[in-house]
């Protein structure tokens, strides 16, 4: 029976896989950009600048690795969006609490050699509101010894329909595996942060 459950979650994903990415080909004419940066058989952190609500589901429809997203709970409210949690396996995060369950459940998964997804800001454009960027893709690759992808997005809004998305190379912090120094904590998602700018200018 499990099998079967998971033979259709697996059609389903595919097939609204290839819809977002045809919807992002003909709405934005997407250019994707560093695919060979992204290994194929290791777990990965994936992480990007945020913007809009159109950044999970272009990430998920063009990385080519299955990844769950660290999802806020309000996101929820919205169907669409709900639906894309459901189908894509989103990690649901209680907001501004350190949330044990979702941190158990993504290193179950990085364990498991698969991928999470998150935005280092937190919020949309978290950055420009002068918001803190969260130590949360440090925290699980020095916990995991998982390797960071960073992603830059840019473009996509009015006035400038070209929405192009790049990933850049692995950022690679085995040698800090198991550190709880907040010092290297901050320094860590400082460098993660700043590579994810550069990827979106």
């Amino acid at each position: 029976m499990d099998k079967f459950k998971n033979f259709w979650k697996a059609i389903i994903k595919w097939i609204v896989r290839g819809a977002l990415y045809i919807w992002f080909k003909l709405a934005y004419w997407v250019k994707i950009e560093g695919l060979e940066n992204i290994p194929k058989n290791e777990p990965l952190i994936f992480c990007g600048n945020h913007r809009s609500f159109i950044d999970p589901p272009l990430m998920v429809s063009t990385a080519k690795r299955d990844m769950k997203f660290l999802a806020k709970q309000e996101l929820y409210n919205n169907k669409f969006l709900a639906f894309l949690g459901g189908v894509f396996e989103a990690i649901p995060v209680k907001r501004d609490e350190k949330d044990v369950t979702a941190i158990k459940e993504s290193l179950k998964v990085l364990k498991a050699g698969k991928c999470i997804a998150l935005f280092p800001e937190g919020t949309r454009n978290g950055i420009e509101k002068g918001a803190k960027v969260k130590d949360g893709v440090a925290f699980f690759a020095l916990r995991s010894g998982a390797k960071v992808i960073p992603c830059g997005i840019k473009g996509g809004e009015k006035g400038n329909r070209r929405l192009v998305i790049k990933y850049g190379k692995p950022l690679d912090y085995t040698e800090y595996k198991g550190n709880k120094d907040k010092e290297v904590l901050e320094s860590v998602t400082e460098e993660i942060m700043s590579s994810i700018l550069e990827l979106a200018k």
